[in-house]
């Protein structure tokens, strides 16, 4: 049984100067650009409290 991908792919469409600036961001944080733009929308999403925290519960903590 083949494992569900918990990812989606998408098209997008950005000008060349916002992408170079995204790519120049990425290479000084050690990213590929795929990588700093899914922190970025991940931030952005975090501090609009549109993405919630995932919890650690201390009992799956002592489980490990």
């Amino acid at each position: 049984m083949k494992k569900e991908s918990t990812t989606k792919s998408f098209v997008l469409r950005i000008d060349a100067d916002t992408m170079n600036a995204i790519e120049a961001w990425a290479a000084d944080e050690f990213r590929s650009t795929n990588g700093q733009l899914q922190w970025i929308i991940a931030e952005a999403l975090r501090k609009s409290g549109r993405l919630k925290k995932k919890k650690k519960t201390e009992n799956n903590e002592d489980q490990k």
